[in-house]
């Protein structure tokens, strides 16, 4: 089959691999469709030396396909049958994917493939807000408007915040944060922390965001957040590091007696719970799915779509892989 194996720092190819065979409580998936988000730069630009060369199949983890053969202990599921698998490992940039059968999760075969990939990440979302106080009555800043950032509106929205600020450096993508639920947008390329924090208090009654969060992924946007958190702000650090250290204001993190919260691991959520509300959030059309997915690019074209997804420039915002196509 092929697949795609980070060979060197930065470089991806398309590499010849056997296919998988059948073992014990797994299943053989056929890919159909993935898409790609912030992890997939920091697997291919950013992690440790000793990491390069990557193994075979990364990196992709966000995928949907058809089982093609299955452990026959196992009767939930069937040959033919198309679902969305969670690969943790990074390694489903390939013909084919071996699959523990529980993390499997059935799809609604009325819903697009390219939506229902989408459920992935926004499931991911979703458990992190599980992390957030109470949202009732309060405003939060969004920082960094990718796809990670208009699943975090939505889900906002669906925890009943007051007042959702959308903030991105890049205009562009501000053009989609109300759809997805965000009440005010901020761009805030060239504005300096103060002038930031004036604009906020301008949105919020003179009031600066009781929580923040960052899903960007970049060193800048955790101390911004920082920076316009006002005494005794909730922080939520939710975009994958592009980095192994940074420098931080832990001074001044410290002085305004910040609680600061990451939140990963969605495998580990008892029964996929929140990938599953993803999912009925999608099939039911609560959500506008489509809207967000600018790119598609066949399996072929794969390293033409990590450029771009690596440059966040031509509009882009979520990029799926036909494979297809």
């Amino acid at each position: 089959m092929k697949a795609v194996q980070i060979i060197a720092r930065g470089q991806p190819a398309f590499v010849d691999a056997p296919k998988p065979q059948l073992i014990a409580d797994h299943a053989i998936v056929k890919t159909l469709r993935l898409s790609l988000c912030g992890s997939d730069v920091r697997h291919i630009h950013y992690l440790p030396d000793d990491r390069y060369p990557s193994p075979i199949g990364e990196t992709g983890h966000e995928m949907v396909g058809r089982i093609e053969a299955i452990d026959p202990a196992h009767n939930g599921f069937q040959v033919g049958q198309p679902v969305l698998c969670l690969a943790p490992d990074h390694r489903a940039m390939c013909e084919y994917y071996l699959a523990p059968v529980d993390r499997l999760l059935p799809l609604d075969p009325a819903t697009p493939l390219e939506h229902s990939v989408q459920a992935q990440q926004f499931g991911t979302v979703l458990y992190a807000s599980q992390v957030l106080p109470d949202l009732q009555g309060k405003t939060v800043a969004v920082i960094g408007q990718g796809s990670a950032g208009l699943w975090f509106n939505f889900a906002l929205q669906q925890r009943g915040a007051a007042k959702i600020i959308a903030l991105d450096i890049k205009d562009y993508r501000l053009r989609y944060s109300k759809a997805y639920g965000a009440t005010h947008t901020i761009h805030n390329a060239d504005m300096s922390p103060v002038a930031l924090r004036d604009a906020l208090r301008d949105i919020n009654d003179g009031q600066l965001p009781d929580v923040l969060v960052e899903a960007a992924g970049e060193a800048a946007a955790i101390r911004l957040a920082v920076a316009i958190a006002p005494q005794d702000a909730f922080l939520l650090i939710f975009g994958v590091p592009r980095f192994e250290t940074m420098d931080f204001p832990i001074f001044e993190c410290f002085w305004k007696s910040l609680t600061v919260k990451s939140r990963v691991g969605t495998i580990n959520d008892p029964g996929h719970a929140c990938t599953r509300q993803a999912l009925d959030y999608i099939n039911s059309g609560a959500v506008d799915t489509a809207r967000m997915i600018t790119h598609t690019f066949k399996f072929q074209d794969v390293l033409e779509a990590y450029e771009l997804h690596h440059l966040q420039d031509e509009g882009a915002v979520k990029i799926v892989i036909d494979m297809e196509g």
